[in-house]
């Protein structure tokens, strides 16, 4: 099992990389956002690796970040998503965009992603849901509109904002800064506390 490739990287073609590791070359596929992030050939490159044995191959899936790594290992636990999915996710989302979209239930974020479609995205949102608590800045799960029950503050006026058009993910990240700083905010002062952070 290989949990970390330190080498020169050789090329980098598509979806992966090569990294020369005293003289054997490991094909390691990536995201862009960590392609985006290796070095130049022939500089020396640190990766970590996630091996996925099959019957037929032994695959590479190499990360800039543990976060990334974490985050790669649960988004394949959902039915559906495979590692090719799952690092097109993590392409078009950071560790802290998915956190934020799983929280904010905002399907949208997620099918960004090539591979992903709406039901996809809705079953990622499901699955995961109560998973996020113990993924690295995850914390307590966040209200999720539609399927907590009950009326609430963070609910409304989370609905309010996505229903002026602004994108649940980013909605969610002002709203939770929002209402830390002011506790005992009324619904309609949430609102125009976000519309003013929002209108910046």
């Amino acid at each position: 099992m290989i949990g970390q490739l330190t080498g020169l990287v050789g090329q980098i073609e598509g979806e992966r990389c090569i990294v020369d590791v005293n003289g054997v070359g490991y094909v390691v596929s990536a995201s862009t956002r960590t392609l985006g992030n290796v070095p130049h050939p022939p500089e020396v490159a640190r990766l970590l690796i996630e091996t996925v044995v099959r019957e037929d191959a032994i695959l590479l899936y190499g990360f800039g970040t543990a976060d990334e790594r974490e985050w790669f290992r649960l988004l394949t636990t959902v039915q559906g998503v495979g590692a090719k999915v799952a690092l097109a996710i993590l392409s078009a989302n950071s560790p802290g965009e998915i956190l934020l979209a799983i929280n904010a239930g905002d399907r949208g974020s997620l099918t960004r992603a090539a591979g992903v479609g709406p039901r996809l995205a809705d079953r990622i949102l499901s699955e995961l849901r109560n998973k996020v608590a113990k993924m690295p800045g995850g914390g307590a799960a966040a209200p999720v509109p539609g399927i907590v029950t009950g009326p609430s503050v963070e609910n409304d006026a989370l609905l309010a904002l996505a229903g002026l058009g602004f994108r649940r993910a980013e909605a969610w990240s002002v709203l939770s800064r929002v209402l830390a700083e002011n506790e005992n905010a009324s619904l309609d002062l949430a609102i125009r506390l976000c519309l003013k952070e929002l209108a910046r």
